[in-house]
């Protein structure tokens, strides 16, 4: 049905200012990969008291907790500061898996030149921006107003980000638009939807044929209880309490089953492994507790 991608991360070489690693896996090809910005991507897809039109997939009661924090998105020494360190992993597996889908030089400062993408659940643009860097045409959308306020406001800082279009709407709003895109990501959000099957049916919807999905989570399993929700956010405080539900995760199974229902297969997936020593997050095999997919679109 899928491919679990095996991934082994090392520092390789510099090239123009930017870290580049070396990713391999079974597939046929390898690309080496860069990570641009250490920071957090971790949002709800919901909606406060200024918000877009809801929807089946929203849930108020997931956007009402992430809310409150909204002003921390590009505090790097913030409450998320733990997880500011894994979004350098997960553009690692987007730049890998995107470049040799589309046939992409993965050496290139700017490989996703003249592809649209749609980061979903964006928050504060912190996937956004390095996306926008890498060459893409970017667009942004969040169900939170204050979000979508803060992430126009710190794109407005740099000429290329500033490219960046944002709405504060949802995934349902622009299938209804007939909006597509090359690549539709989503990271850390569908945990925090309603209706996962909707919601990916709305992914779905937005993704050309032959496009690419890229959509990360947490695996439902005790050692995710154990280490994502009482250890991170009642031992280690490096989440607000009450962050995570676990009976809302999905297992790797449910969420490639979820996926195919909607027309898009899954063909890669990698876990995240955190090395206490190093303070840093790493590509793994090992998907028992966070990990990341990446799907094509079935020709319509």
């Amino acid at each position: 049905m899928f491919s679990r991608s095996l991934y082994r991360l090392r520092n390789l070489s510099r090239h123009n200012g930017h870290s580049f690693y070396n990713s391999s896996s079974y597939f046929k090809h390898s690309a080496l990969i860069t990570a641009f910005q250490p920071l957090l991507h971790n949002k709800p897809y919901a909606t406060t008291t200024q918000h877009a039109a809801s929807t089946s997939s929203l849930n108020q009661t997931e956007l009402a907790k992430f809310a409150a924090i909204a002003e921390s998105w590009w505090d790097a020494e913030g409450p998320f500061k733990p997880l500011h360190v894994m979004n350098p992993t997960r553009l690692a597996f987007i730049r890998s898996t995107l470049c040799r889908h589309f046939g992409k030089d993965p050496f290139s400062v700017r490989p996703f030149e003249g592809l649209k993408f749609v980061d979903v659940g964006c928050g504060g643009g912190i996937l956004s921006e390095p996306l926008a860097r890498m060459g893409a045409s970017v667009t942004g959308i969040d169900a939170v107003d204050k979000n979508i306020k803060i992430a126009r406001l710190h794109a407005d800082l740099d000429p290329v980000a500033s490219s960046i279009e944002y709405q504060c709407t949802t995934a349902e709003n622009l299938v209804e638009e007939q909006k597509k895109f090359d690549a539709v990501i989503a990271l850390e959000v569908i945990e925090h939807v309603a209706d996962p099957a909707e919601f990916c049916k709305s992914l779905s919807a937005l993704t050309v044929s032959n496009g690419a999905t890229v959509i990360s989570t947490i695996n439902r399993s005790m050692r995710a209880y154990a280490t994502a929700i009482v250890a991170a956010e009642y031992i280690l405080h490096w989440l607000p309490k009450g962050t995570h539900e676990w009976s809302s995760f999905l297992t790797p199974e449910e969420l490639v089953m979820t996926l195919q229902r909607a027309s898009i297969s899954v063909e890669e997936m990698a876990g995240f492994a955190y090395n206490p020593l190093t303070g840093q997050w790493s590509l793994s095999d090992d998907v028992g507790v966070n990990f990341i997919a990446f799907g094509i679109k079935n020709s319509e």
